[in-house]
């Protein structure tokens, strides 16, 4: 199986506002407010696709009749540090295909080849199982437990950090 990362265009601003607004997705993220179509487009139109100059990076993934089947990205991108958020989300009727492995795969040789980092992490629930077992099996390791770490409106859950060095 082939994928493809891609830069986000202005024909995906569907799909980001549906991934954005989807709040099954808001306790696993830093987002809790809906984005207007406005909003997504003019961040479409004024990202400048430079992790360095954004400080975040989105890419599109892509399967290999050209379906675009979700995104990652890096955020919290540190340049002093050289580490960065990783984060990935593969729409509902493709998961559970390896997309989201071949995705991580890709997008550490990209956070090692092109932006040169030397480590990335993630934080996730830890009612999570696919996302922890995706990282641990991608060279993830569990760093800490944080506790009471991310709230769903109703209830504090547990994160755990992981760390993967590059």
């Amino acid at each position: 199986m082939n994928i493809r990362l891609r830069a986000i265009e202005p024909e995906d601003l569907d799909l980001l506002y549906q991934i954005e607004n989807d709040t099954r997705l808001w306790n696993v993220g830093a987002t809790n407010v809906p984005y207007s179509r406005y909003t997504l487009h003019d961040y479409i139109a004024t990202s400048s696709d430079d992790v360095f100059a954004d400080r975040q990076v989105r890419l599109v993934v892509e399967n290999e009749q050209g379906e675009t089947v979700g995104i990652v990205d890096l955020v919290r991108f540190e340049p002093q540090h050289q580490r960065a958020e990783a984060g990935i989300v593969i729409m509902q009727p493709h998961r559970r295909k390896g997309y989201a492995k071949k995705a991580l795969e890709q997008l550490c040789d990209y956070a090692l080849r092109v932006v040169h980092l030397h480590q990335l992490y993630v934080v996730v629930s830890e009612d999570n199982t696919a996302a922890l077992q995706l990282f641990g099996n991608n060279g993830f390791e569990r760093q800490a437990v944080l506790r009471e770490w991310l709230f769903d409106g109703k209830n504090y859950h547990n994160a755990v950090m992981m760390q993967r060095f590059l």
